[in-house]
Order: structure tokens, then C-alpha cells, then sequence
């Protein structure tokens, strides 16, 4: 296992929707529980040494607990400020429940807790073996990006944004922990370590780093300037539908909005705003 990776998670039967990866003998991000099947299927009966979370947001760690049922050696790595619901997940579960309601199984699956004994806290400033940990919120307050120095890999969880299908980068801002300020940080942070591609949850590998974290910030820009202009989340999904509709094909556009719900976007953004003006 001495190759990057890519596992496309196939979530609700979509390609190129929520990919995994795996880098030697660790997996980043293992996704929905209800995916995990792929991952397990990747790693040919071997266990990894780690799960690395970039953060604790369900599309991207649900699967953890269930994961460290069949593999109880394998060891988590994860944020301070997500550790405590890795290790009991009953807050984060009733949480995503009243956003999702019957839909949070199907979406999902079951979210198991953690043994404390196997979870490594990070900071965000560690240096383990051949990776390099970046704390880097903005999008989430408990985000790490993963720089695998041999390769110069970074595995950037959704701070470096979603690039789908060849079409345009895009910032996910879902409540409640969005960050303009703080992301804008980051971003310089990832530009400082100055990584040779970066690996994107949603989805795949970019090779052309200063382009894609350009279109990044253009992005952040435009969509703070849609959440300070509409009246509402209707008003704010309208001017986004309409600048990607212009900005890529309609099969792209569609495949967006498959995993990328407007009405939250509009909601962490402007509780982002009212935040920064506290």
C-alpha cells in the first residue's frame, strides 16, 4: 500500500460525488457509513495503521467507528475539538438528526463511537512520520489538512473546496462553524507549505495548485457578496444556480447541486457575517 489512492465512495449510487483515499498504509476521510463497503473492499482484507479525519462532518467521518469495529488496532487521528464526539458521537448524531430527520440512516448509516484508547488528538501542528498536520479551520472549527511531505500531497477535506466533474471550485459553507476570516488564513497556510497537488474530498486530485486556490477565494468573495445582497436563502440559491449554470455544463451543474444544498450555504454564511460583526 505505497500508492495514492483514490476511492470513489459511490455515496447513494453517484460517482464522483465523495471520494476517500489511500496514501501507504493510512485512509483519509472514510466517508458515510453507508459507503464504507468501498473502502473496505480498496484495502483487499488488510487494516490501515490510521484513519486520518480531516474533520468530523458526516460525509466524511461517519464511517469511523464502524471501521474501527473491524480493524480495533487501527488508530484515528483527529482534531481537539472533534475528538470528544468521535469518541461519543451522541451530541454530533442528534445534532445532524434534526437537520437530516428520517433521512439521516439512509444518508448515513450508523454512527458507532470511537474507544478513546485508539483515537490520537492533534493540535494541528504535528509532524508524525512522513505527515505533517495543518490546523485549518474556515469551513469547520475542528479542521486538520494532511500534508504527506514525501509526495507533497495534501489531503485538504473541504478547506481547499469542492471541484466536481471538471467543473468549477467551489466553497461548501454549511452552518454552524464557517469562518471567512479564519478560511482566508488557511488558504495562506496552504499556500506556505506549498503542496504539489492537492486531494479533495469532493472530488479527486488537482494538480494546478495556485489556480485552484485562486478560484477558491474568488469563490468565498462572490458567495459572501450573494449572502450580504439576498434576502433570503431562496433569493441567495437563485444568484447561485444562475452563476453556475453559466459557468458549466448542465450535467455539471446538476451533478453540484446533487450533493450541495444552497439553503445552507446562505445559512452559514450569514451566520459567519453576524459573527465577524460581533
Amino acid at each position: 500500500m505505497s500508492e495514492l489512492e483514490l476511492i470513489d465512495l459511490q455515496h447513494l449510487g453517484r460517482e464522483e460525488s465523495i471520494c476517500s483515499y489511500r496514501q501507504g498504509d493510512v485512509i483519509i476521510d472514510p466517508g458515510p457509513q453507508v459507503s464504507s463497503q468501498h473502502v473496505i473492499d480498496a484495502l483487499g482484507g488488510e487494516a490501515p495503521r490510521a484513519i486520518l479525519l480531516t474533520h468530523i462532518h458526516l460525509d466524511h467521518a461517519a464511517a469511523t467507528g464502524a471501521l474501527i469495529e473491524l480493524w480495533p488496532e487501527t488508530e484515528v487521528w483527529v482534531h481537539e475539538r472533534g475528538a470528544p464526539h468521535v469518541i461519543d458521537p451522541e451530541r454530533l448524531i442528534a445534532s445532524a438528526t434534526r437537520l437530516y430527520g428520517d433521512d439521516m440512516e439512509r444518508l448515513w448509516g450508523t454512527i458507532l463511537p470511537v474507544p478513546e484508547e485508539r483515537v490520537r488528538v492533534l493540535r494541528g501542528d504535528e509532524r508524525i512520520g512522513d505527515w505533517r498536520a495543518l490546523y485549518t479551520p474556515g469551513h469547520s472549527g475542528n479542521h486538520i489538512a494532511y500534508l504527506h511531505e514525501p509526495t507533497g500531497t495534501l489531503f485538504s477535506g473541504d478547506v481547499a473546496g469542492m471541484r466536481r466533474l471538471g467543473g468549477p471550485v467551489m466553497a461548501p459553507t454549511p452552518p454552524p462553524e464557517i469562518d471567512l476570516d479564519g478560511w482566508a488564513k488557511s488558504i495562506e497556510l496552504i499556500e506556505s507549505v506549498g503542496p504539489e497537488r492537492l486531494a479533495v474530498t469532493h472530488f479527486g486530485v488537482h494538480e494546478q495548485v495556485d489556480e485552484h486556490l485562486n478560484a477558491l477565494r474568488a469563490d468565498l468573495a462572490r458567495a459572501e457578496a450573494w449572502a450580504r445582497d439576498a434576502p433570503d436563502a431562496e433569493a441567495y440559491a437563485a444568484l447561485q444556480r444562475e452563476w453556475l449554470t453559466a459557468a458549466a455544463d448542465p450535467a455539471t451543474a446538476a451533478g453540484y447541486f446533487a450533493v450541495m444544498r444552497s439553503e445552507d450555504g446562505y445559512a452559514g454564511l450569514t451566520r459567519a457575517l453576524l459573527q465577524r460583526e460581533k
